[in-house]
């Protein structure tokens, strides 16, 4: 099996055990040189070759012997650029099937490793030379991965699932291994096999995620068996100190210490051998988590300057202590590791600022827990988390039952679609991104994009309105008339001067189609305003 092969089958199946195995026995057959760059990549790793998306545009048409505009026109149809060049360069007229000569993923990482040290004449010729040698599925391929638009579409705990059966080593400790940001040099065999160390760098452990709450989950349940706190509505991060080296860490294994260096030069005050598991928050003047809109001034920054600093500081609520004096403790219940974390913040309490421990809400019944939640948006909190005190800590959503996550109701406006964009994958012939609009006098605003909510069939339905109701092309883009009203749902809500509607929302998706609604009736601006002024 190639890596197209993988990529091609894994994208035609929606089955989560099917795409283990086939992943499974991929990574059984590829040589050394390649096995940790299928890794990197599969789990969601970048790498690409320093070609820009207008050359690669120019190239297809040269090959295809077609007029740029023929291209700009396929690659609306096709909303994907790589899939727009492999369909026109497979059917070129010197296309030759007999050139074609399949090659590894390690030759095509060694290839654009000579596209991006190449002039921009050498890379074409590079390029195209390249694209002869390809069938039309690894034109499409190598064309995503040359730009770093290769998505595969499996998480990351499917690529821990695979490995750990294909090596015969525990999930939880594979994930582990894969946890921080390791370079494809990093992941072989031999690193992913061998026993845990958690002193050997500042990786982080795998993070424990909550389901959210189910009806009647909690009846007959003694409610001092739970641990009740707010879901601060932040960044969710470790904190990893070892060896007099500090790291953050996000979720995504993204390294963040440069975007809060506050938070850590607090933590180069944690005693070694120490790592917390937290969320950081933006921090009002008040001395209370301020809202997520806020905290967005501060994502995606490498540097951070004092005036940043200063405009939006942040704190990291420390929740959860999973490596005290070097020992990983994450066996340990959550009421013996709350005991530590307290422990623990009353010896560095004086010495830290930006690290703070959060308090554990005090409810004595469920109707109490119930009030708390309904208030949650008073606190700028999401809702509850609720952890049973005997819980250890655990990998993923892997222990059903021992952390739930209450949040609060979701606020909701009806909206008319106004632009519609296809979707990728499996719906790449399909209208599946849409744009919304609300009332601004008589005219209609946008305010929120939404990608999710609709079923299969709905979503044929929507494709087919759009392809009879087109207005405008721009590009991948389609203006459609203004009839089709959804009821669109969304966590959060703020003023905005960077969106047209003045407000932006957080987390939006698609409730229903209000079939029932013309669009003449779908909500306005001023709602929304109403809505922003209550949060």
């Amino acid at each position: 099996m190639t890596f197209t092969d993988l990529y091609l089958a894994v994208r035609d199946t929606s089955r989560s055990e099917e795409k283990v195995a086939l992943i499974a026995e991929y990574l059984a057959s590829v040589p050394t040189e390649e096995f940790g760059w299928a890794v990197y990549l599969l789990q969601g790793g970048n790498y690409r070759g320093g070609v820009k998306t207008r050359e690669l545009r120019e190239w297809a048409a040269d090959v295809a012997q077609v007029p740029g505009w023929l291209v700009e026109e396929s690659y609306s149809v096709a909303g994907d650029l790589a899939e727009t060049v492999s369909l026109l360069v497979s059917r070129a007229p010197s296309y030759d099937t007999a050139q074609l000569r399949p090659e590894s993923l390690a030759k095509w990482i060694h290839d654009i490793d000579s596209i991006k040290s190449a002039s921009q004449a050498e890379r074409r010729e590079l390029v195209i030379n390249l694209w002869a040698s390809m069938s039309q599925p690894e034109i499409l391929v190598f064309t995503k991965l040359l730009t770093g638009g290769l998505r595969i579409g499996v998480a990351k705990g499917a690529v821990a699932k695979a490995l750990a059966k294909l090596l015969q080593v525990p999930y939880a400790e594979v994930w582990q291994r894969l946890a921080g940001q390791q370079t494809p040099e990093q992941l072989t065999r031999e690193v992913l096999s061998a026993p845990i160390n958690s002193q050997q760098s500042v990786a982080p452990y795998p993070f424990f995620l909550a389901y959210p709450l189910e009806p009647d989950t909690l009846d007959g349940s003694p409610c001092e068996e739970w641990q009740c706190e707010w879901k601060w509505d932040g960044i969710r991060a470790q904190i990893v100190k070892r060896a007099g080296a500090v790291a953050i860490w996000s979720r995504g294994d993204e390294l963040i210490s440069d975007a809060f260096p506050e938070v850590y030069e607090d933590a180069v005050a944690l005693p070694d051998g120490t790592v917390l598991d937290g969320e950081i928050v933006a921090w009002s003047a008040d001395g209370h988590p301020a809202t997520f809109f806020d905290l967005q001034k501060r994502i995606n920054r490498t540097k951070v300057s004092a005036a940043l600093r200063a405009a939006v500081p942040v704190r990291f609520l420390a929740y959860d202590l999973l490596e005290h004096n070097g020992r990983d403790i994450r066996e340990c219940i959550l009421a013996e590791r709350r005991k530590g974390l307290t422990s623990l913040y009353d010896v560095i309490q004086a010495k830290v600022e930006r690290i703070v421990l959060p308090e554990i809400l005090s409810c004595a019944s469920w109707s109490e827990v119930q009030e708390k939640q309904r208030d949650a948006r008073l606190y700028n909190a999401e809702g509850l988390m609720l952890k049973r005190r005997d819980s250890p800590y655990g990998v993923g959503r892997t222990a059903r039952g021992s952390w739930w996550k209450w949040k609060v109701a979701p606020l909701s406006i009806d909206a008319v679609l106004l632009y519609a964009q296809k979707g990728h994958g499996r719906r790449a012939d399909l209208y599946t991104d849409y744009t919304f609009g609300v009332w601004d006098g008589d005219t209609l605003v946008t305010f929120a994009k939404a990608y999710s909510g609709l079923t299969d069939a709905e979503i044929g339905q929507v494709d087919a309105f759009v392809k009879r109701n087109t207005k405008e092309r721009f590009g991948p883009v389609r203006t459609v008339t203004p009839e089709l009203v959804f009821e669109i749902a969304f966590e959060a809500i703020q003023a905005s001067k960077r969106h047209r509607s003045g407000v932006a929302v957080r987390f939006p998706r698609i409730v229903r189609w209000r079939r029932d609604k013309p669009a003449k009736e779908a909500d306005t601006v001023e709602t929304l305003r109403r809505l922003a002024s209550m949060e």
